[in-house]
């Protein structure tokens, strides 16, 4: 379809008998001549008797003009001449029906009730059905036009199927950050979360929190995979932006949610049909962001070569920090590697305080060299299992490394020969690699652990750097696990 071919889809009923009429009676249907507005006459193809109708494009829409008030027919030189009403767009094509000069058809009789009208007026009417269900079925195919069963089935290419009633809804509240000024945008389809609890949301319409606003309420409704009682939370739950948004300082929820009353609107689900579409192609940031999201974590910021100087990277890669918990970061660096550009370097850095204790601890006599292993690989399972526990900002302490051990019964009295610590490089040309700091690992006054304390186990791994919370990270092989026979 295209603008000299929509006229064919889009044709109303009394145009498509005018067509006919003009037909039975020997006529011109839809002769085609391009407007120009340095011209107001236009001669026609053949010899006219009368003009039956003029149609066209009259700014940007489809028009049908008047006889007398918009054209005249001139039949001294056999031209449709344009005078003082509406006229076509410049550059658009019009469509002239007229009755030939010389016409010998028998019918000629077209007054209403006339036999000939009659069945022009039937017929027109079939034809005119036809072309509105062709239209339609047009329409059906895009996001932007399909309505009701079409566009479910649209939107379920993307994967998306439209919230029922079962999904509950509710009104989170937004707040400004007083620092802010201007108007804050809030999209369609931002991801949010309950504090605690695997209950998800996202905002059902956008909204804009105008200059001069403190607040605003922005309805939500539970997102996939929160429907039914899951969604149902109480008041203050919802108080987590997964998706970061500049200028807002906190949300929450005043009142509980509840089921919805409806399903989700046509005009809903497209909106989310939008956010997913802007995320699907490879190699862009949203692309990026939606990976990361997708497997629970926060793209924080992102760094590439035409960012500030002392964020910038080198031309063809970028880098990505986000927020996550360490087990998910080998998840997260393949999902950015799936989906980003051909030839191009992605670079994941996290805030991470890692370490590497090296223990002795004396093992129960009579294990051969494979249970030897065995009992390493149960020991650093124990201690990763601790401080997988650990939230971001939490130390994890000697004392209860040596507590995650207990629990192997082949292994006695661990002890701490040494603790070698790094935190990750988070920008320039270093980043996404480790710099050695030794001051993560403080003693019971907060000074740098010496050796004694290290060895008696009174010492923390602290993620506390410049104010910030980062996580704690184990970073430990068989070989930092010296077994001694008792």
């Amino acid at each position: 379809m295209n603008p000299e071919t929509i006229h064919l889809i889009e044709r109303p009923y009394q145009e498509v008998v005018d067509d006919l009429l003009t037909a039975l009676v020997g006529g011109v249907v839809n002769e085609p001549i391009e407007f120009d507005l340095k011209a107001d006459g236009y001669r026609l193809a053949e010899p006219a008797l009368d003009i039956r109708s003029v149609t066209g494009t009259r700014e940007g829409a489809r028009h049908t003009f008047l006889k007398t008030i918009d054209f005249v027919y001139r039949e001294g030189d056999n031209a449709v001449v344009w005078e003082g009403g509406d006229r076509p767009d410049d550059e658009t094509l019009f469509y002239v029906d007229y009755a030939r000069r010389d016409s010998r058809s028998p019918l000629t009789d077209l007054m209403v009730g006339s036999v000939v009208r009659t069945l022009a007026e039937a017929i027109g009417r079939e034809i005119a059905t036809v072309y509105r269900q062709i239209d339609q079925a047009y329409l059906s195919a895009f996001l932007e036009t399909a309505t009701g069963k079409s566009l479910d089935l649209v939107v379920a290419i993307l994967g998306l199927a439209r919230k029922t009633k079962e999904s509950a809804t509710g009104l989170v509240t937004f707040f400004r950050e007083p620092s802010v000024a201007g108007a804050i945008s809030i999209p369609q389809a931002l991801p949010l979360a309950v504090s605690e609890g695997p209950a998800r949301f996202e905002t059902a319409q956008p909204r804009t929190l105008q200059a001069g606003q403190t607040r605003i309420d922005v309805p939500v409704r539970a997102a996939a995979g929160s429907g039914g009682e899951k969604g149902l939370v109480p008041a203050g739950a919802i108080t987590v932006m997964l998706q970061p948004l500049a200028g807002i300082a906190r949300i929450t929820n005043f009142e509980p949610t509840l089921r919805a009353a409806e399903d989700e609107s046509d005009d809903e689900l497209r909106g989310r049909a939008r956010a997913a579409l802007g995320s699907l192609c490879g190699g862009t940031r949203a692309a990026v962001e939606r990976a990361i999201r997708e497997l629970r974590a926060t793209p924080v910021e992102f760094w590439d070569p035409n960012g500030p100087v002392d964020r910038r990277t080198a031309p063809g890669s970028f880098s990505v920090l986000v927020d996550a918990e360490p087990e998910r970061f080998g998840g997260l660096a393949a999902a950015v590697g799936d989906v980003r550009a051909a030839g191009v370097l992605a670079t994941l850095v996290a805030r991470y305080v890692f370490f590497k204790p090296r223990i002795v601890a004396k093992l129960t006599p009579g294990l051969t060299g494979a249970g030897k292993e065995k009992v390493k690989a149960e020991a650093i399972a124990a201690l990763e299992a601790y401080v997988f526990s650990l939230a971001a900002g939490q130390s994890a302490k000697g004392s209860e490394l040596l507590a995650a051990l207990a629990g192997i019964e082949e292994i006695s009295e661990p002890r701490f020969r040494d603790v070698l610590a790094w935190r990750s490089e988070l920008s320039g040309t270093g980043a996404g690699t480790r710099t050695p700091d030794r001051d993560r690992v403080l003693g019971p006054g907060g000074a740098r652990a010496t050796d004694a304390e290290i060895e008696a186990g009174t010492f923390e791994v602290s993620p506390q750097i410049d104010g910030d919370s980062w996580w704690v990270a184990l970073d430990m092989t068989p070989a930092d696990l010296l077994l001694e026979e008792a």
